[in-house]
């Protein structure tokens, strides 16, 4: 049977940097729902037309092209042996529809691991990130240039990124755990959900994550 991991976690709680590591070290393909996205927008598939059609409108992506993206990004050769899902689902009902389309595969979600990182920390993470217009990117308290408001790379002046001003970041917080509330408690209803604590150091978080997932894999 294809083992299949569903990895959540807030913006700013090192997400993508896991994903990584447990796709390595499990040697499982990385689906991210975003790649997926920007690879049928740029090739103009039927799907991608079809989600252009919407997106064009400023309307959402309707739940059924998404799946058929994802599920079309599955039956490729570097997923027989399943996958770690990255962005998908975001909803019950979304979950309701994958758990169909894995059973088609002869495959299930084995397990779900949530990174946990509270608001505050990531509001601290995300509102610190300065960039230069060459995209070199420091952060005030992590990684501070060695001149305040000066890229130590080209000496131009820093920015902060709309997306990086506090309260655009204390918004984006909200709406995810808002959103993806009812999804945390459908996994951990279904006796799936893993939390670990993003707070901790990456390498230990990396740790934490690879041993739940070998329980069950």
């Amino acid at each position: 049977m294809a083992r299949y991991i569903v990895l959540l976690g807030p913006p700013g709680a090192g997400k993508g940097t896991q994903a990584a590591v447990i796709s390595k070290e499990l040697d499982l393909a990385h689906i991210s729902s975003g790649d997926i996205f920007r690879e049928n927008l740029k090739n103009e598939t039927d799907l991608g037309k079809l989600a252009a059609g919407y997106m064009n409108q400023g309307l959402l992506v309707p739940d059924d092209l998404t799946i058929a993206m994802i599920g079309d990004r599955l039956k490729r050769p570097d997923c027989v042996k399943g996958a770690l899902l990255d962005g998908f689902p975001r909803t019950p009902a979304q979950a309701d529809a994958l758990a169909k389309m894995l059973a088609e595969f002869d495959g299930r979600v084995i397990c779900v691991p949530y990174i946990y990182v509270p608001a505050e920390v990531l509001i601290e993470r995300l509102s610190g990130r300065w960039s230069c217009k060459q995209g070199h990117v420091y952060h005030e308290k992590f990684n501070p240039p060695q001149q305040p408001g000066l890229c130590d790379v080209d000496g131009s002046e820093l920015y902060q990124r709309e997306d990086d001003q506090p309260a655009t970041v204390e918004r984006r917080i909200k709406v995810y755990f808002e959103q993806t509330s009812p999804l945390i408690e459908y996994y951990r209803a279904a006796g799936l959900l893993m939390e670990v604590d993003g707070t901790q150091p990456i390498d230990s978080v990396s740790e934490q994550l690879l041993a739940a997932i070998r329980k069950v894999a």
